[in-house]
């Protein structure tokens, strides 16, 4: 009697797709609803490490957690994790989470969006209910897809995540490109085999800008970021640092977040590279009547100034701004900071002076 046959192999289901909650998204508030601290941000991710090693820091608020080797340990399910994550820190800490729980990081970090403040949202593994949690979303909740990519979607009816996963992977690779069209189209089906990489809360420095009203104008915008980049350098030239790489965050009225990091072509300390790069970021997101609460200005990857090589030039007028630029720095730290500041941030209008959110690290 020959032996049955064996079923036939199951097909692996996509990466990240059926994969069971164990991905958390987790964004730090004090009590009052303020940004943490550099130092309370380093405490909240040892907190995280006493649940699992796998923590990815985005900083200056949120951190990626994969918890799935915890669960058998704590006898809970990811959400459970959640909760006694979110019962520490406001215990220990003072500090309040919003959790998002998903199968990967997309999941995870939409579900945060949807978290009441302090809350947890968890999204269940089954398709289903995956496609149920993102059908009727705007296409800017997706990771990755900024307003000018929402704009372009929407030009042609795509303004849903629904309506995304139901186009074919071709038409969304001819409206945003091939390599962003198939990543738009995995995670609106809640598809991210992106993995939660482990790493250490990057040296940086920080500044933020809140504007007193929802900002319409780009001048203003712009001016803000000026003050923002002027602050910047002057601290890192301080420290004697130079920073490689630019972040821009955006803060909408609708407490929507857009980030976006720019590599510098050399390490820089110098006022107007910085402007140069924080112009350049504001005017690559394409915003338009966007209503803007807020912006920040991180300077990350930073090294000693002395790695920060210049580039030699028969242009006086290049010596001339060092030089101007250096006087300043002296009268500043007679005077104070807000002894000296650029001209084109004067006026009505104009922002105060930056006011450091992160100190360095």
């Amino acid at each position: 009697m020959s032996p049955a046959p064996e079923p036939p192999a199951t097909p692996p289901p996509p990466a990240g797709a059926r994969r069971p909650p164990g991905t958390l998204y987790v964004r730090f508030r004090t009590a009052a609803g303020e940004p943490v601290s550099a130092r309370q941000y380093e405490q909240l991710l040892g907190l995280l490490g006493q649940f699992t090693p796998v923590i990815q820091a985005l900083p200056p608020d949120a951190a990626l957690a994969d918890v799935r080797g915890a669960l058998r340990y704590f006898d809970r399910d990811a959400a459970g994790i959640a909760a006694l994550i979110r019962l520490r820190a406001l215990a220990w800490h003072g500090v309040r989470c919003t959790i998002g729980v998903g199968g990967n990081p997309q999941l995870a970090r939409v579900a945060a969006q949807d978290a009441p403040p302090g809350g947890i949202r968890s999204v269940p593994a089954d398709p289903r209910s995956v496609a149920a949690f993102l059908d009727r979303r705007p296409a800017s909740a997706l990771y990755g897809v900024g307003p000018a990519a929402a704009r372009a979607l929407s030009a042609y009816g795509l303004d849903s995540v629904g309506r995304i996963a139901a186009a074919p992977p071709a038409t969304l690779q001819r409206i945003l490109g091939a390599r962003t069209g198939r990543m738009v189209s995995e995670r609106a089906r809640g598809i991210d085999p992106t993995p939660v990489t482990p790493n250490a809360a990057a040296r940086s420095l920080a500044a933020e800008h809140r504007f007193a009203h929802d900002e319409l104008d780009p001048d203003r915008r712009r001016r803000a970021l000026l003050s923002l980049a002027d602050g910047l350098g002057a601290r890192l030239r301080a420290s004697g640092q130079a920073a490689r790489a630019l972040t821009l965050t955006v803060r909408y009225a609708d407490r929507s977040t857009t980030t976006r990091t720019r590599r510098l072509d050399a390490p820089t300390a110098h006022g107007p590279a910085l402007t140069a790069a924080a112009y350049a970021l504001h005017t690559a997101l394409g915003l338009q009547r966007a209503r803007v609460r807020a912006l920040a200005l991180r300077a990350e990857d930073l090294c000693r100034a002395e790695r920060a090589a210049r580039q030699l030039t028969f242009d006086p007028t290049d010596d001339k701004a060092h030089r101007i630029e250096a006087a300043v720095d002296r009268a500043r730290a007679r005077f104070g900071t807000t002894a000296v500041r650029p001209a084109a941030a004067l006026g009505p209008t104009a922002p105060g002076p930056a006011r450091p959110s992160r100190p360095a690290r």
